[in-house]
């Protein structure tokens, strides 16, 4: 529960190779937020970035008490880096954003009228997303990917960055499965919500984490831990590859009844076993990657090591 003390909004940001974003960033979350007159805090999480980034956060956390930062032992990832700074929000309601600048602070104030509405949860949609070709073919697929392994439609324009209440933030904390994909959970926990424009800011000559490579794999991932589909893909596979076989049986034995001697061939019989031994293995494989995850699980291992925060009761 939360007490008088506690500020209005939190800002969860998930902070990696971003040491020159991060003052600007923090200038214009405080100037936004202090023009509306709210209490809040600013949480910056450092996914072990290899620049100083956590050196240009503990100066912050210095000089404005209301700045706080975690340092991660080693690199866990975006997703686990916001779990860590959700599990420290204090905020009456909870703005999650990237610390690349491309998320602008200025449309806080947008989000947060538009949940003073009556919504739990108001998603950012990128209006016009500012970066370049191959990131936005990249994302496209993997939205679409992610859409048809899960069941669960994704929209590409939409990000981590939107405000969200401390009721639908304790939802998602109480989802205690190992994998932290945070678009997936708070659309899984519900809650009334709505989606509002905002303006995008292109990348300032910034890598993105995320190549084809490992955003395939986070589908891969996300679609395991979350939907049991290609369990039935492969089970309406293994049907039509069962209906196949019986027509072309039913086809020999006419062919057979009718006169015609079929002479079997090396051809024939070298693909069959090469093509069901595919499909075998490819069972196979889809089996083990769900009994793998299932494994990870039962270790019960802790979402993530926190190295050193700057908050001196932690």
């Amino acid at each position: 529960m939360n007490n008088l003390n506690d500020p209005e909004i939190t800002v969860v940001i998930p902070a990696y190779k971003c040491e020159m974003c991060i003052d600007e960033l923090y200038t214009r979350i405080a100037k936004t937020l202090e023009r509306l007159c709210l209490s809040f805090e600013i949480i910056f999480i450092n996914d072990a970035s290899p620049e100083n980034d956590w050196e240009a956060i503990k100066k912050l956390s210095i000089a404005d008490k209301r700045v706080k930062g975690i340092n991660f032992s080693r690199n866990f990832g975006q997703h686990y880096a916001i779990t860590a700074g959700l599990d420290s929000a204090r905020g009456n309601w909870i703005v999650i954003m990237d610390c690349d600048l491309q998320d602008q602070p200025e449309e806080i104030e947008k989000l947060y009228n538009k949940a003073k509405e009556g919504y739990e949860i108001v998603y950012a949609r990128r209006a016009e997303r500012k970066d370049g070709f191959l990131k936005k073919l990249s994302s496209k697929l993997f939205y679409k990917v992610l859409s048809f392994l899960t069941d669960v439609e994704q929209d590409e324009t939409v990000g981590n960055f939107g405000i969200y209440s401390r009721r639908s933030i304790e939802a998602v904390k109480s989802l205690k499965e190992n994998l932290r994909y945070f678009p997936v959970k708070i659309r899984w926990v519900g809650f009334s919500s709505t989606t509002i424009p905002v303006e995008h800011s292109a990348n300032r000559d910034r890598e993105s984490s995320y190549n084809l490579r490992r955003l395939f794999s986070l589908a891969l991932d996300v679609m395991l831990a979350t939907s049991n589909k290609p369990l039935k893909l492969v089970v309406q596979l293994g049907m039509l590859i069962s209906a196949t076989s019986f027509i072309f049986a039913v086809y020999l034995l006419i062919k057979a009844l009718s006169g015609d001697y079929l002479i079997a061939g090396w051809p024939s019989l070298i693909v069959s076993i090469w093509f069901l031994s595919g499909i075998i293995i490819f069972i196979l494989g889809i089996i083990g990657l769900y009994v793998g995850k299932t494994f990870d699980e039962t270790k019960n291992k802790p979402l993530y090591i926190i190295k050193e925060t700057t908050d001196k009761n932690d």
